[in-house]
Order: C-alpha cells, then sequence, then structure tokens
C-alpha cells in the first residue's frame, strides 16, 4: 500500500465513525419538551413569594421571609392541611387562607418574631417586606440615640458581645496586636 491508499483508508474509517457517532446522538435525543414542563410542576405566589410547586408545605413556607419551621407547623396544623402535601395541590381558596393565616396568625406569643414593639407594646408577627423595613428603622433608631447597639452598628462591628480579637477583622493588618514567638 501506498502513502494516498492509506491516507485515504483513514479518511474513510474516520468519516464512517462519524456517521456511526451521529446515528448515536439521534438515538440519544431529548424527551418532548412537554414532558419537562409536566415534571417542573408549577411556581404558586403567597405572600409576594414564588414557591416551587413541587415542595411540600411545610418546608415550602419556611421560603417565605419572617416564617420559621415552627409557625410552619403551627399553621399547618391550625389550618387542618397536610404537612407533606405538595403546594401545587392547593386551591386558590386554601392560598388564601394560608395568607390570611399568615397575616394575623393566631399563635402563642413565643412563636411571634417582634414582641413588646417599641411604639405599640403588642406583640405581632411580621413578614416579608415588613420585616425588613422595620428591622432597618430598628437600627437606624438605636443610630440616633446613640445606644451602645447603635454604635457598634455604625462601626461595623459585633452587636451582641462577641470578641473580636480573633474575628470581625475585615482586611486589616493581620499582624497588629498579635506577637511573634522570639527564639
Amino acid at each position: 500500500m501506498s502513502k494516498n491508499e492509506k491516507k485515504q483508508n483513514a479518511k474513510e474509517n474516520f468519516s464512517n465513525t462519524k456517521e456511526k457517532n451521529k446515528k448515536e446522538i439521534v438515538k440519544k435525543s431529548f424527551p418532548p419538551q412537554n414532558a419537562e414542563v409536566e415534571n417542573k410542576g408549577r411556581i404558586l405566589r403567597i405572600m409576594q413569594k414564588d414557591i416551587e410547586g413541587g415542595m411540600k408545605i411545610y418546608p415550602g413556607l419556611t421560603k417565605i421571609k419572617g416564617i420559621s419551621w415552627s409557625l410552619s407547623n403551627a399553621a399547618c396544623k391550625k389550618m387542618g392541611l397536610d404537612k407533606n402535601r405538595k403546594i401545587e395541590s392547593l386551591t386558590e381558596s386554601e392560598i388564601k387562607k394560608i395568607e390570611e393565616f399568615l397575616k394575623n396568625p393566631d399563635i402563642p406569643k413565643y412563636l411571634k418574631n417582634r414582641q413588646k414593639d417599641f411604639e405599640t407594646g403588642k406583640d405581632e408577627h411580621l413578614i416579608g417586606a415588613n420585616l425588613e423595613l422595620r428591622k432597618e428603622f430598628d437600627i437606624k433608631i438605636l443610630k440616633k440615640i446613640k445606644s451602645y447597639r447603635g454604635y457598634r452598628h455604625s462601626a461595623g462591628l459585633p452587636v451582641r458581645g462577641q470578641r473580636t480579637r480573633a474575628h470581625f477583622r475585615k482586611n486589616r493588618t493581620k499582624g497588629a496586636g498579635i506577637k511573634k514567638k522570639s527564639e
């Protein structure tokens, strides 16, 4: 065999393997797009938060800011919902019922996230954007009255009494204040 014949045989073998690979790829085609949509489930909006329909009610409610696991459990028990039921199976009336309960929860005061409010003195439970706004407003008040916690917030230091020797250093010189061992 001459060099030209060898090259031609190599090209033919290469093109044959390409065609075989194409046939294999065609065999491994993807399922139709409709099947993907059915498996994905619908997305429901509860209290201005999108929650995947494939989740169960108990962990799904905790995706809403301000709802803890214990509050989610209490909500399921008070409304008589099965915790292991999928969110996509909820009807519109059940979703409205959940929203009404979460706006004004009938739960013990130790489960509420705002006990003895500054202005009103009442126990209430805040959810979502209301919780974020109230938290920011409280921090502004602490800074304004120049309390210890307000100073710590404005300085960017820990507020709740943690030690700061090793942590909360934020790119300052690492060796400052630490003596090196001398031999």
